[in-house]
């Protein structure tokens, strides 16, 4: 069963993943059952989370089987609830790269957002373009969210100037990307094409680069104000060990 997984998780095509995952989501809280770990994104516990991601940065223990929040997901969710008006705040424009399921509906939901999706080829996005140009008006929106998408685009610094210019000014947003943090300068070399080699450098087969820890550096250079938001300075050990965050993730909010 876990080989079946892992070889679904990594072979199928992620709009299929997508359809499927309803399905999933449904029988997997079931198998879980527990209280070693928690999901503040669904609120429930489980005997243990499902593992995740592909052999170079396979994870154990990450994958909640409620929602399929993962780390970063979980994380993100706690700064919004935590630390923001993301759910309080009068009416805010939002726009959202590449929905993630767990919270797509969520937000769509939320009666104080005016949320627009948007991806290349996501079958739950409400419009389909490439973010290179992104076909909508400048200084629209209140929050951009775009999660793990830029290690994916030819040119991230043009997708990056693009979500810049249809923020607001006074805007905010959060824009996840994988981080080495053993790494200074983030790696790209258009000679690396094959999936074997992108997997081995970039840690996934359709990843075009590898950030590293100038990420911030290259959302400054986009225009973006940057603030560090590290975890650790709002919840012990033993609440990031139980919702299973990253150890080393920092979660950088951009602002115009």
């Amino acid at each position: 069963m876990k080989k079946l997984y892992k070889f679904l998780l990594n072979k199928l095509p992620r709009p299929l993943l997508i359809r499927l995952s309803y399905l999933f989501k449904k029988i997997a809280p079931i198998v879980y059952k527990g209280n070693n770990v928690e999901c503040p994104v669904c609120n429930r516990s489980y005997s243990k989370f499902l593992s995740y991601g592909s052999s170079i940065a396979h994870r154990e223990n990450v994958l909640c089987p409620g929602d399929l929040t993962l780390e970063r997901h979980r994380l993100m969710w706690l700064y919004l609830k935590d630390h923001s008006d993301f759910f309080t705040s009068n009416k805010l424009n939002v726009l959202h790269i590449a929905p993630e399921q767990c919270f797509h509906q969520r937000f769509k939901q939320q009666e104080n957002l005016n949320y627009l999706t948007g991806d290349l080829v996501s079958p739950i996005a409400d419009l389909h373009f490439d973010l290179h140009q992104i076909p909508l008006e400048e200084n629209r929106f209140d929050v951009v969210f775009c999660n793990h998408v830029l290690e994916h685009v030819n040119d991230a610094n043009q997708c990056m100037r693009e979500l810049y210019r249809v923020m607001k000014p006074g805007g905010w947003g959060i824009m996840q990307v994988p981080q080495d943090f053993d790494r200074e300068i983030t790696f790209e070399d258009s000679s690396i094409t094959s999936e074997e080699d992108r997997e081995r450098y970039y840690w996934q087969k359709d990843h075009v680069r590898l950030f590293g820890k100038d990420y911030p550096n290259w959302l400054e250079n986009a225009g973006f104000n940057v603030e560090v938001f590290e975890k650790e300075k709002f919840y012990s050990s033993s609440q990031i060990n139980r919702f299973r965050l990253q150890e080393k993730e920092i979660l950088y909010i951009v602002h115009k």
